[in-house]
C-alpha cells in the first residue's frame, strides 16, 4: 500500500501540477490533505521532493508555488525531447522495432476524446504515443530519462490544448503524420514529422 507520502507525491504530480487553473497559484497545503485523506506531513515532504525537481518553488512564509510554463523551460524540454524522440525514430527503423500498433491504438483512443474535460486523458495518450517509440529503442537509460521528463511533458501539453481551440485536431493529424513515417520506414521523414509536431506545440505554449 502506498505511503501518505507517495499518495501526495503522485496526486500533485499528476493531478495537481497539470491543473491549467492552478499555474502561478500557491498550493493550499490543508485542502490537499483533507482531499487526499493524509496529514499535512506527508504533503510538506512530498512538496520537498517536488522542489527538488524543479516542478515548485517553496517560497519562505508562503508555501509551495507552482510557477508558470516559462519560455526557457518551454525551449529546454523540446530541444531534449526533439533529439530523443528523432534518435529513436531512426534507431527503432534501423532495428525494425517500431511499435506500430502500440501507436496506433493510442492515437485513435485520442480520436475519441475530444471534450474538454477530456484534455488529461487525450494528454496522458499523447505522453504514451511517444513513449512508446523511445521505449522500441530498447535503452532502458533512455527511457528513463524520456519518463522523467513526463510531469513537464503532461503540463505543457495540456496548457496547450487550452491555448489554442485547434491544438487536439492537429495534434492527431500530426500524429498520423509521424506514424506514416515510420511505417514507410522513411527516417528522414519522421525526423521532420516529429520535429514539425513538437515545434508547433512549443509556438502555441510560446505565443500563449
Amino acid at each position: 500500500m502506498p505511503s501518505g507520502r507517495e499518495l501526495a507525491y503522485d496526486h500533485l504530480k499528476d493531478t495537481v501540477l497539470s491543473d491549467p487553473s492552478m499555474q502561478g497559484q500557491f498550493v493550499n497545503e490543508q485542502a490537499l490533505a483533507d482531499e487526499i485523506g493524509v496529514s499535512r506531513t506527508p504533503i510538506r515532504e512530498a512538496l520537498l521532493l517536488l522542489a527538488a525537481e524543479e516542478l515548485v518553488q517553496l517560497v519562505p512564509k508562503r508555501g509551495a508555488y507552482i510557477a508558470p510554463v516559462g519560455g526557457r523551460e518551454i525551449r529546454e524540454l523540446f530541444e531534449i525531447r526533439t533529439m530523443i524522440e528523432c534518435y529513436a525514430a531512426r534507431r527503432a527503423i534501423e532495428l525494425e522495432a517500431v511499435p506500430v500498433a502500440e501507436m496506433r491504438a493510442e492515437l485513435d483512443a485520442q480520436r475519441g476524446l475530444a471534450g474538454a474535460d477530456e484534455a488529461r486523458a487525450f494528454i496522458d495518450r499523447d505522453h504514451r504515443f511517444h513513449s512508446a517509440l523511445v521505449r522500441a529503442v530498447g535503452n532502458d537509460m533512455l527511457s528513463k530519462t524520456y519518463d522523467g521528463l513526463r510531469a513537464r511533458q503532461i503540463r505543457a501539453g495540456i496548457v496547450a490544448l487550452f491555448a489554442h481551440g485547434d491544438r487536439r485536431k492537429a495534434v492527431l493529424v500530426e500524429h498520423e503524420a509521424i506514424v506514416d513515417a515510420l511505417v514507410a520506414g522513411d527516417s528522414e521523414a519522421a525526423e521532420a514529422a516529429i520535429t514539425s509536431h513538437l515545434s508547433a506545440t512549443q509556438q502555441v505554449l510560446i505565443e500563449g
